[in-house]
């Protein structure tokens, strides 16, 4: 997480409303994160949106990932990863290889590091405690 999620306390939160809400496909634009983590040969994006204020903070997101180089991505909160399409493959700090398929889900704890591996090849809906990663919007 970066130091900005620390600093940024004005979000537009999901749940400032109540009822039910439909976010259409479409309605967020993914962002590169080979600029936003400067590994030019990455072919990674992401969406991350706040769903709840920092009192029960909460944001949910979509992740893509095709093959290209690895990275590492070390979690600090406690994040579900439900792979949708294709295949997202992460080594833990064992080298342990988790193959995460269409329907699968990643359950990644609070202080866990993990390697992307460059062979990853899918999308994922994610929710994670946590404020929104002001880099990622």
């Amino acid at each position: 997480m970066s130091k900005e999620t620390l600093i940024k306390t004005e979000f537009n939160y999901l749940n400032e409303k109540p009822g039910v809400q439909l976010i259409k496909a479409g309605t967020y634009q993914k962002k590169e994160l080979n600029s936003l983590l400067g590994i030019s040969a990455l072919k990674s994006q992401i969406i991350d949106v706040p769903v709840c204020t920092n009192e029960r903070a909460l944001s949910m997101g979509y992740f893509s990932m095709q093959p290209s180089e690895e990275f590492e991505f070390t979690y600090t909160y406690l994040e579900m990863k439900t792979v949708i399409k294709g295949k997202i493959v992460v080594r833990d700090e064992r080298g342990t290889k988790f193959v995460a398929e269409a329907g699968d889900v990643l359950i990644f704890s609070p202080e866990t590091t993990v390697v992307f591996d460059k062979e990853s090849d899918g999308e994922a809906i994610y929710t994670a405690h946590r404020l929104p990663e002001p880099l990622f919007m």
